[in-house]
This record gives C-alpha cells, structure tokens and sequence, in this order.
C-alpha cells in the first residue's frame, strides 16, 4: 500500500522544544528578562519561529516594535545551536524506513526555517528518508496556508493519495484547508484534546506509524 506522506517536523519526529527554548531564553537573555519555563515556550511553538518570538515578547512585555530585530537574534542563536539538545522520537527512524519499504514517499512540510530543518535532518540521521524538505521560509507562506502543504507535495512525484502527519491544530488546520486526509501524533506540541484536533487517525508512537498508514489507506479506498 503506497502513499506520498508528507510530515510536520517539530513534535512530530523530534523534540526540538529545548534547543528552541534556549534560543528564545538567550535573547531574552540580552534583553535582561528572565528565562521562562520550557512548558511556556512550547505553548508558543507552532506558527513559526518569528511567531514564537512575538509571542515570548508579548508573553515578557518587550515592545514588538522591536520584533524584527529580536526575532533575527533569536534565529541566529538558534542557527548556531539548532541540534544540540534535539533528539529523534523513539521508533521514528525504523518507522520511516518501514513506509519507505510499503514503498511510500516522504516529504518535509515545517513552519521551522528550511536552513536549521535540513541542518537538524542531517544531525539526527533523517535526512535519506525525505524527497523534499519545505520550511517556513521557503516560499511567501506558510501552515496553515493551504498552499505550503500543496507546494511541498507538488515537488515530489506522486505515489498514491496524500497524507500529512503532524502533531498540533496548525497542522490540522493546514490539512483540513487543504483538503488532505490528516494523522495525528498525539505526543507532541499540542494545546487542545485530542478529540478538539480534527483528525483521520491518531497515533501515540512512532512504532504505530505504519499500522495507522495502512488503516488510513484502507479507509480511503473503502470511501472511494
């Protein structure tokens, strides 16, 4: 059974929530405010990096006139240091190599900017199940505009229906606005129950991935 899935990144096949947070903590840092809890920072996680800063500002009560500036530190400071206290979901690796043998294509489709996702991809050893990485900043838009995910599908070759698999309701919004079946990792980066994330299936580890692709096709050709 093969699909062309494309995946979210953070939360959905790493925890990359400490590097992030060390980044936004070193700039506010610089700005004299004190650290704030890694359970904070996470609340701020999933619109992009610049929204993520916004929202800390907002959060610490910086002036956001002074957004451009803080959010390009923050980036720089999380460009030096994006993988090195990130690490890998467990199971996520095996899971990925068992789609690519069902014959499956994967694909990259983050808010996080393209430049640190590859970097990250590289670091953790994920780089060889991926045909296509899309970040944030790789076209004018991103999730939850519709036209990211379509983008970053468009650039590989198509094998069978589509599927996106990410972790939180950007992502689920993202695959809803796109009109593309959406399965949701019920452990990462999400703020609402799991029955408020409208979703095909849900999964809780990585070594349930393949099993809950199948059922996701199965249920496809059924409706079809």
């Amino acid at each position: 059974m093969t699909a062309t899935l494309m995946f979210d990144l953070d939360g959905t096949l790493i925890d990359s929530l400490p590097d992030i947070a060390a980044a936004a903590n070193r700039m506010l840092g610089d700005e004299g405010k004190p650290a704030l809890p890694q359970e904070i920072i996470q609340k701020f996680v999933g619109n992009g990096l610049p929204k993520l800063v916004e929202r800390v500002m907002g959060h610490c009560d910086i002036p956001l006139d002074r957004h451009s500036e803080l959010a390009k530190r923050t980036l720089d400071y999380y460009g030096a240091a994006s993988s090195a206290q990130t690490v890998v979901y467990p199971g996520v690796p095996e899971a990925l190599a068992q789609l690519q043998q069902m014959g499956c294509v994967l694909g990259i489709c983050t808010n996080k900017p393209e430049a640190p996702a590859r970097h990250i991809l590289d670091a953790l050893g994920l780089s060889q199940f991926f045909d296509t990485v899309f970040g944030g900043d790789t076209l004018n838009t991103r999730k939850p505009d519709p036209a990211h995910l379509h983008a970053s599908f468009d650039a590989i070759p198509q094998t069978g229906p589509r599927l996106f698999i990410g972790d939180s309701e950007v992502d689920a919004e993202t695959a809803q606005r796109a009109k593309v079946p959406f399965l949701l990792f019920t452990k990462g980066y999400r703020k609402s129950l799991i029955d408020e994330i409208p979703h095909m299936l849900s999964y809780d580890q990585a070594i349930e991935l393949p099993s809950a692709v199948r059922a996701s096709l199965t249920m496809l050709e059924e409706t079809a």
